[in-house]
């Protein structure tokens, strides 16, 4: 059996209630659990973050922009054509009247992919990016 080790966090009482709302509504049995999910998935993020520029990863970039803005759709696929050996995909969903969301399957170095969250998200009119790199 994996040795356990207790540690104590202290929260805001209104983190903590959203939290406490949130476990219930998604049927955790535990506060444990939930901080452990929560933390490995935090790792996750900021291991991507600090990897070597050469090592391969995989995973997905998420994107809402304003499909309104001028030359925004078209500076935002050019940009995907520009790293096609890096973009495996891409879904395209339409959430609203101005606002597009689009999910990017992406496989390649840890810098490039990096340069091309950075490049899209940079862009003007794209309200949200999330790269989500998968750390196994």
């Amino acid at each position: 059996m994996t040795k356990v080790t207790r540690v104590g966090v202290t929260f805001p009482p209104e983190l903590l209630k959203d939290f406490d709302e949130i476990l219930t509504k998604m049927g955790y049995e535990s506060r444990s659990k939930a901080v452990q999910d929560s933390v490995r998935l935090f790792v996750s993020e900021r291991k991507w973050l600090q990897q070597e520029a050469n090592t391969e990863q995989t995973g997905v970039i998420l994107m809402v922009y304003d499909h309104d803005i001028h030359g925004l759709e078209s500076e935002l696929t050019e940009a995907q054509h520009h790293h096609s050996n890096l973009v495996t995909s891409t879904l395209h969903i339409h959430i609203g009247e101005r606002d597009c969301l689009e999910a990017i399957a992406v496989k390649g170095k840890a810098a490039d992919l990096r340069h091309l969250s950075d490049e899209l998200a940079t862009k003007r009119g794209v309200k949200i990016l999330k790269t989500v790199i998968v750390t196994v």
